[in-house]
């Protein structure tokens, strides 16, 4: 089991969740492994949207060839899954029953609550509680950590972590903020962090082998391109299926191709650092 949690260097867009959602979804495709995602938002959950339609009839996948359909509703499972870890009764068959299944035995996700009110101190604490019993059942869990919650509380989630990623994007003033909180950040300092580039133009002159070399990395920046279909699937949950239809791509320089051995290489790096790192234990 291992916890990947996905941060932002600075409080600027990044592209964080659309990163997650991608890799994520393309290590559920490629490996065969039990994956969790848990937003913790209380804003409108991007992740939701980008597999499910609210209140209409969408496919949910039974395995990454087989289909049924079922009713998405607007309720986020942190909430009863909060009650569970208040009554001490939390265990990771009951997880499962609040959470929204996008491959059936490969990827499932817990929503974001979408409301400030309703993100309590006792919902945010749950988070910590919840990564816990969770890793008793998934090998990989996600988290998409959300500048909303509490300092202490990001802390210990980020402590909990197998790995973290820290996005950036290409904009010099970002890389420049990246590079400074790097000289005095024990986490980028550390072997359990590694930077992505968000939204990532190859053409820029500033590329993943330039931004890698000016702060310093020794191992080349992850990047995950900026690629329109997959903002335009976002919209419309189509996410898992734009995925599986890129699978089929056979021109290797089609932008889309790009795109995806881009997700491939960030996916690899990953499971290749957390294999490291278990071995160093």
């Amino acid at each position: 089991m291992s916890v990947i949690t996905f941060v932002n260097s600075i409080e600027e867009k990044t592209g964080k969740t659309m990163s997650l959602v991608a890799i994520a979804t393309n290590m559920a495709i490629e490996n065969n492994k039990r994956i969790l995602i848990i937003s913790t938002t209380n804003k409108e959950d991007r992740i939701k949207s980008c597999y499910f339609e609210e209140q209409q009839t969408k496919k949910i996948r039974l395995g990454i060839f087989g289909e049924n359909r079922a009713t998405i509703d607007t309720e986020s499972g942190i909430e009863e899954i909060t009650k569970m870890a208040r009554s001490n009764k939390l265990t990771p068959e009951l997880i499962t029953n609040y959470t929204k299944v996008v491959f059936k035995d490969r990827l499932e996700i817990i929503p974001g609550i979408e409301s400030k009110e309703r993100l309590t101190d006792e919902v945010q604490s749950a988070y910590a509680n919840l990564i816990n019993v969770a890793s008793m059942y998934y090998d990989e869990i996600f988290v998409d950590l959300d500048n909303v919650l509490k300092q202490e509380i990001k802390d210990e989630i980020i402590e909990k972590s197998d790995l973290v990623i820290v996005n950036a994007n290409q904009n010099f003033n970002c890389l420049k903020k990246l590079k400074k909180y790097k000289e005095n950040s024990e986490l980028l300092k550390s072997p359990k962090s590694l930077i992505l580039i968000g939204r990532y133009d190859k053409y820029s002159k500033y590329n993943s082998k330039n931004i890698s070399r000016y702060l310093e990395e020794k191992n080349q920046v992850l990047t995950v391109p900026y690629n329109t279909l997959l903002f335009e699937a976002a919209d419309e949950a189509g996410i898992p299926d734009l995925l599986l239809n890129f699978k089929k791509l056979s021109d290797t320089e089609d932008r889309n191709a790009i795109f995806i051995q881009e997700i491939k290489r960030a996916t690899e790096n990953i499971i290749y650092r957390l294999q490291e790192l278990q071995m160093k234990r």
